[in-house]
C-alpha cells in the first residue's frame, strides 16, 4: 500500500504573502485543519512544510505554510502536489474508503464474474463513478450507489457489484 496520500495540488499563489491555491482531493476540506504539516512533492523528493494558516474560498482551500513567505517563493510550488503520510490520516467514517486503496481491486458482479480492475474514481455532483477496465481495455463505468455497489473488501482487493439494466 502506498505510504504517503495526494491530498490536494498547489494551482495558484494568493496574495503576496505567500499562501498557496490548494485543489483539495478530499471530500471534507475541513480536514486540512487538523494537519500541522504537510509534504509538497518535487521531483522525487518529499519537501516537509508546517502549517501556519489555513482559509477556504469556494471549493478551494488556502494555505500558508512556513518558510513560502511571499510571491516569489510560492510561485516555485506551483502545480505541484501535497501530500501527508497515510499514518496521519485519522479516522476513517464506516462504509468510507480511500481510492488509493480501491484501485486496483478486482471488480466481480453479484454472480461472481470478473469484470476487470477499478483503475479510477471520477467525483460527480451527486456520486462517485467507479472506472473499471477489463482485459481487453475496455472502461466500465458504474455509480458508485448502494443499488450497484454491494460490497468492498479492501483486504482481499475486491468489489462485488450488481448490474443493472444499461450499465454495459
Amino acid at each position: 500500500m502506498e505510504e504517503y496520500l495526494e491530498i490536494g495540488q498547489i494551482v495558484n499563489t494568493n496574495g503576496l504573502k505567500g499562501m498557496l491555491k490548494i485543489k483539495p482531493f478530499t471530500d471534507d476540506i475541513t480536514r486540512f485543519e487538523d494537519l500541522e504539516f504537510v509534504y509538497i512533492q518535487k521531483g522525487q523528493e518529499l519537501i516537509e512544510k508546517n502549517i501556519e494558516e489555513v482559509k477556504y474560498v469556494k471549493n478551494m482551500v488556502l494555505l500558508k505554510l512556513e518558510g513560502i513567505d511571499n510571491i516569489d517563493e510560492a510561485e516555485k510550488y506551483r502545480n505541484l502536489y501535497i501530500k501527508i503520510n497515510k499514518k496521519d490520516i485519522g479516522d476513517i467514517p464506516e462504509d468510507s474508503y480511500l481510492i488509493v486503496d480501491m484501485l486496483k481491486c478486482n471488480v466481480y458482479t453479484d454472480e461472481d464474474k470478473l469484470l476487470g480492475k477499478m483503475v479510477d474514481v471520477l467525483t460527480t455532483g451527486s456520486n462517485d463513478v467507479y472506472v473499471v477496465k477489463t482485459e481487453s481495455g475496455k472502461e466500465i463505468l458504474l455509480p458508485a450507489i448502494k443499488e450497484v455497489v454491494k460490497d468492498i473488501n479492501i483486504q482481499n482487493k475486491k468489489i462485488i457489484v450488481k448490474l443493472m439494466d444499461g450499465l454495459i
